[in-house]
């Protein structure tokens, strides 16, 4: 059976190469103090002329010890050590990464919540008793003067990302997105459109801000799933974190998340209806409970994400219309015969001319249907690490080379402008029903993005 290629694999493998690269580099020239051995074993060996150990003869470890009067300066090979650690962290600037701006006319808001389905066990792992999640909201706001942008990730789960990423502590700093925590709900925005979002196989949901933050900016109610026990790391409200537990083997992973994106739209009807579902009563921004608009309901997805689009809609046919980005089809809802609009956006290598199960979920598609392809894009150019691996490149080892080979040859700001533009436009058209004729064939102002016919 054919999986969803993953998306960090081959990046992750790199990452951690990465790190050891680093610390062999910082071993030819610096060793903890401690690593050279007890200062009365040293003095000892010098004292008794036995020693082989002579004025700035290398040691085992690689760190130089000097010897003046058969007096080791342990002291000064300390002061060495810190000042070359020191100028290795200098060398190694901090980036400060950032995501492009969102481009609609509305401020965005955000709010996250913390949810628990006390209908289903978790899949994964069977000490917790009920399927626990979290999501985050976002939305287009008002009144936001004096209240905090959301970071991209919250704290523990961002240093488990970058853990896994392979970034030298300190050497980046992850992105502050343009969501203001707990905004108002802008009331001249109307009912909201609710678009659900399921990112890649192992990825955060923070993975789609760069899209969920630029269609809230447009006027949708953006909802982010992270999938718990599927993504790396998932943090909660008390500072939990819950890390990847999949089994290896594990051959249902779309069915679970097919059931965690059917839970969440109750959740929203809850919402919609005066309920505040959030387990530890988290207070929702102004405005929500009466702007959502549960008869306009889209989902899109990246990679493994993508997959879950078509699992999801056989699950539950409120979901009006899905897209899939840059993921592959398994499992059986991709053979099974779907009514409503669906878009294929993918990277330029991979489309139903290459893909097979892209060939049979087209030829199932009986309500609109697109297939586009964006020139010089790759697997991760879907995900925001478009636009953050171009700036951590040189932290984190990764040639130019090896760059392109994960996020493609276009202009990572380029890429992301083109795929909130088609996002928006698709879903204009068919949640909407704003037809924009970027969906009727290849257009001059972007010439990135293909139709295949």
């Amino acid at each position: 059976m054919p999986r969803v290629r993953t998306q960090r694999n081959s990046l992750l493998a790199r990452a951690a190469g990465t790190v050891g690269v680093m610390a062999v580099a910082l071993g030819a020239t610096i060793t903890p103090a401690n690593a050279a051995g007890h200062p009365t074993d040293i003095g000892e060996a010098s004292g008794n002329g036995s020693t082989d150990v002579t004025p700035d003869t290398p040691t085992a470890t690689g760190t130089t010890v000097s010897v003046d009067g058969d007096q080791v300066h342990i002291h000064q090979q300390q002061a060495r050590v810190q000042a070359a650690m020191q100028a290795h962290a200098r060398r190694q600037a901090l980036v400060t990464a950032v995501i492009p701006a969102p481009t609609g006319h509305y401020q965005v808001g955000t709010t996250s919540l913390h949810l628990i389905d006390q209908s289903r066990y978790d899949p994964w792992v069977p000490s917790h008793p009920r399927r626990e999640l979290m999501v985050q909201i976002w939305y287009p706001a008002t009144n936001t003067a004096g209240l905090t942008q959301a970071p991209w990730l919250p704290s523990e789960a961002a240093n488990s990302f970058l853990r896994n990423l392979g970034a030298w502590p300190g050497t980046v700093a992850l992105p502050t997105t343009a969501g203001f925590m707990g905004a108002q709900v802008d009331p001249a925005a109307g009912k909201l459109p609710v678009l659900l979002y399921s990112t890649g196989l192992h990825s955060d949901r923070s993975m789609g801000t760069t899209l969920a933050e630029d269609l809230a900016s447009r006027g949708y109610l953006v909802v982010a799933i992270d999938h718990t026990h599927d993504a790396n790391e998932v943090q909660f409200p008390d500072g939990r974190l819950e890390t990847n537990s999949i089994p290896a083997n594990a051959t249902n992973i779309l069915t679970v998340r097919a059931a965690d994106v059917h839970f969440v739209i109750n959740e929203l009807a809850a919402i919609q209806g005066g309920t505040n579902p959030d387990v530890d009563k988290a207070p929702l921004p102004t405005g929500l409970t009466h702007n959502i608009d549960m008869s306009r309901i889209g989902m899109f997805g990246w990679s493994e994400g993508g997959a879950a689009v078509a699992t999801s809609m056989q699950l539950d046919s409120r979901i009006a219309a899905g897209a899939n980005l840059d993921g592959q089809f398994y499992g059986s809802a991709y053979s099974k015969d779907l009514n409503r609009p669906f878009l294929l956006f993918s990277s330029q290598s991979h489309n139903r001319d290459t893909d097979g199960s892209w060939r049979t979920f087209w030829s199932h598609l009986k309500g609109p249907r697109y297939d586009i392809k964006m020139a010089g894009a790759a697997h991760l150019s879907f995900s925001d690490f478009e636009v953050l691996l171009p700036q951590a490149a040189s932290v984190l080892g990764i040639s130019q080379y090896q760059l392109q080979q994960e996020v493609g040859t276009i202009n990572p700001s380029r890429a992301i402008l083109v795929q909130r533009t088609y996002l928006a436009a698709y879903f204009d058209t068919v949640l909407r029903g704003q037809h924009s004729t970027l969906m009727d064939g290849p257009s001059t102002k972007y010439p990135e993005i293909s139709f295949v016919r």
